[in-house]
């Protein structure tokens, strides 16, 4: 056996070593179960933050009715835009002393329903 054999089993072992880490781990990036809601919840930055703030939302959540909204919204613009077209339309809610835009506080009290 040569040494560029020996090289290119070491890459290819090192390879897949990092691709089962990542996929199989949480080690480089977190997993979760799919949901309905995934092409809602993939704005989110860190959605287990997300869930916490959501939960302490107070009111009924209707998940089919908010999700259909909040899809409605995202086909327009994005998070960022979304979020800055509430603040200059005054839609903001209080969740927990913080002060939201309703499309975040909509979207992490949908993050902690899933």
């Amino acid at each position: 056996m040569r040494r560029r054999d020996v090289a290119a089993a070491v890459v290819a072992a090192g390879a897949a070593v990092t691709a089962g880490l990542y996929r199989f781990t949480d080690l480089f990036v977190k997993h979760y179960p799919p949901t309905p809601y995934d092409d809602l919840l993939t704005r989110l930055t860190d959605r287990e933050q997300a869930a916490k703030l959501g939960a302490q939302l107070t009111g009924s959540f209707d998940l089919a009715s908010q999700s259909t909204r909040l899809r409605d919204t995202f086909r327009k613009q994005d998070l960022a835009a979304a979020a800055n077209a509430d603040i200059a339309a005054g839609r903001m809610v209080e969740i927990g002393g913080w002060v939201l835009p309703e499309t975040v506080a909509l979207l992490s009290a949908l993050a902690s329903r899933v």
